[in-house]
This record gives structure tokens, sequence and C-alpha cells, in this order.
């Protein structure tokens, strides 16, 4: 048996199964690669592709790493009264009204909040449902201009294309500026950083060269409009952040003098959609284990639950992938189900019930959403059994 899968299987073995396994000598050394490629620039962890406190804490440790970038409120706000970090910038709009209540609240842990909390804004609007929550007379609070990172090629602006993920509706230098112009002219906020979020080349593997191509020209066409749109924005606002970048940009994102953070999260434990980048070699840390718990065929193995798709486009690479024995795939009429997955293959036929099959997941932390702890595994066997989000009683959406 090749390793880690040896040292994993060994570790886990007096585990029950489902269980999630993290190999911490490969989760410290894309830690550690995610430094490189960052080159001096520090790198903000993002939360939701982690979703396990402990790893957060232990990252943050490291040099290199400033900061959480979170998805919830609710979240942030938990991870600040844990004392996990005084810095978090929340990705993602918010209307939490529980979240925002906790956030305004007059207490010394509400002040403490807000001076470790910038929320994400892409609209006067998002301003005007916090005053509606919290009352006008709200605490100040820090504010992060969301700016659409997507390349939207086109002829005298016109723009037919949207290359990327549908975020924000500011997008040009102008739009950005207009609205820094009126937070800045809006009581009860401070307006701190500016965010771009370029998921067509951060989250898209090199796959062919016409995805290269878009790829250099996205990332060509955002190292111009970032400049501008940082100038517009600090017509109104002294910029304390400006983020981007993601796992799959941090060479390219992190050469731009206009920024002064990146992010990263899925690199840590790097899922099957992180595999066949250029710029770096994919070192999977993170894998889930199942039971066999069937023999239905002489080539098929039938594993005990395993339903864990990712979110995103229902398409075959967002199921998991089975990764040891070699040579297992899933079938497919069944994939991968809610309460047992059948697998396939000539190592298939070796396996007997009550074996253990490993599994890649296609995203990062959202295998962490199906378990309530995570044993990690080093270098000598050790194992560490530690608690995820779930485990520890959150779910933050």
């Amino acid at each position: 048996m090749s390793a880690p899968f040896a040292r994993l299987l060994s570790a886990t073995a007096p585990l029950s199964a489902p269980l999630a396994a993290l190999d911490a000598p490969a989760l410290w050394a894309n830690a550690d690669d995610l430094v490189r490629r960052a080159a001096g620039v520090p790198i903000r962890v993002a939360s939701k592709s982690v979703r396990v406190r402990s790893v957060i804490e232990r990252t943050l440790a490291r040099p290199g790493f400033a900061g959480v970038m979170s998805y919830s409120l609710a979240e942030s706000c938990w991870l600040v009264d844990q004392g996990v970090t005084d810095d978090v910038l929340l990705a993602y709009p918010t209307v939490d009204r529980a979240g925002l209540l906790l956030l305004t609240e007059r207490s010394i842990e509400g002040e403490r909040r807000r001076a470790a909390i910038t929320l994400m804004i892409d609209s006067t609007q998002a301003l005007d449902v916090i005053d509606t929550v919290a009352g006008i007379s709200h605490p100040v609070l820090r504010v992060c201009l969301d700016v659409d990172a997507s390349l939207r090629p086109g002829v005298l602006g016109v723009h037919p294309i949207h290359l990327g993920v549908r975020r924000s509706p500011v997008h040009s230098a102008k739009q950005a500026g207009a609205l820094a112009r009126a937070v800045s002219a809006h009581a009860g906020f401070d307006l701190v950083g500016v965010m771009f979020y370029d998921a067509q080349v951060a989250g898209l593997p090199d796959t062919s060269p016409a995805v290269r191509m878009v790829k250099r020209i996205s990332s060509t066409e955002l190292a111009h409009r970032r400049g501008d749109v940082v100038r517009a924005v600090s017509q109104h606002a002294d910029l304390e952040i400006v983020n981007a970048g993601g796992t799959g940009s941090l060479e390219v994102t992190g050469a731009d003098p206009a920024i002064t953070e990146l992010t990263a999260g899925s690199g840590l434990f790097t899922p099957t959609l992180f595999d066949g980048y250029d710029a770096f070699e994919a070192h999977p840390s993170a894998y889930f284990v199942l039971d066999v718990v069937r023999r239905p065929a002489k080539d098929v193995a039938t594993c005990f639950a395993g339903g864990y798709t990712a979110s995103g486009p229902a398409q075959a690479n967002r199921m998991p992938t089975p990764v040891w024995p070699e040579g297992l795939t899933l079938l497919g009429t069944e994939g991968v189900g809610e309460v047992q997955t059948p697998v396939k293959g000539k190592a298939a036929r070796g396996l007997r019930i009550g074996d253990r099959v490993v599994f890649r997941h296609a995203k990062a932390g959202e295998m962490c959403e199906r378990f309530d702890a995570v044993t990690l595994v080093d270098d000598a066997g050790r194992a560490e059994t530690v608690p995820t989000y779930r485990g520890e009683g959150k779910n933050f959406g």
C-alpha cells in the first residue's frame, strides 16, 4: 500500500467510518507552498475552505498568513469571540439580523467584534438594511467594497460575454468610485477596503490552451483595472485592505503592486477541483474513508454512505473520487449515494466486507460539513482528532 494511505488507514483503524482524515505533513507542506507562491504578500485564510477551527488557528500561527476571510457574519463573530483572530474580512454581503445585532451591540464584546470584522458590500442598499436592523445611530462599522473581477470582453462598451462568477454589480472604476463616494456620505460606515475575486483565473484548472489564454487575458485586464479602481476609491476612503486572488492565482495576482493581501484556503486541502493547474502541483491532504459493506458482484464493492457531492454545476467533477485502492471508479448509473456508494474495477475484486476505501472530495471545506471531526495523522502515524465547525455545533449556512 502506498503512502500516505497505509499511514492514514493504520492511524484511523480504531475509529468508526465514515471518517475524515488529514495528512498533516501534506497539509503543512501545502501551507508552506502557498506562502512561497505568494512571494511575501500576506495570505488571508479562506475559512469556508477549511471549517476546522484548530486548523485555521494553526495556519494563522505560521509565517506568511494573516487574518481570516469568513463566509458568514455569525461565523465571523464566533471566530472573534473564540480568540481565533482579530482580523476578519467577511467575503459576502450579509443581512443576518442576529449577526448584525451582535456586531452593533454596545458592549465590550461588541466593540471587539467591530474592531475585528469588516463587512462586504456592493450597493448602498446593503447599508440601508443594516440601518433598518440596527438603527440609524448604530456604531460605526468597517466595510469593504466587492468589485466584480470577471472578464467582460466586448466592443464599444457592449459586453456580450461574462467570464467569471456573478458577484458584485460594481465592475468599472467609475462605478466603484461612485459607490465609494456614496458610502463616505452615509453615516455609520467606514470604507476601509476593496476586494477582487478572479474566479475565472484562481478557480479554473489549466485544462486547455483556450483556458490558459482566457486566464492570461483576464489577469492582464485585471492588473490594469484594479489599479484604476483603487485610485478611484481612494479619493473617498483611506484603504487599509486591497484583497485579491485565490489558491489558483497567487503568483500572478500577488505581483500586482496595487494589492495588500491575497486569500487562499482550498490549497491547504487541495481537493480534486484543484488538480491540473500549471502553477503548482497538487498534493492532496484531505480525505474521507468509507467501509465496504457489500459485494454485489465480482468487480463491485459497495461502501456505506459517501453521498458528498460538491456544490456548483451538476457535473461529474463535483463527485468525490475513490483514490485507494488504486483503479476504483464510481458506477455511472449510481454515483455517490445517500447511504451507499458502489465502486468498481479490478481493485474491487480484492476488497472484503469491512475493508476501507479512501476518497477525495471535489471541494475543500464542504467535506467538513459532513463530519463532526477530522483526524490529523502526522508523519509518524500518530493521530489527533479535532472537531469541525459542525462538531462544535456550528452551522453557518
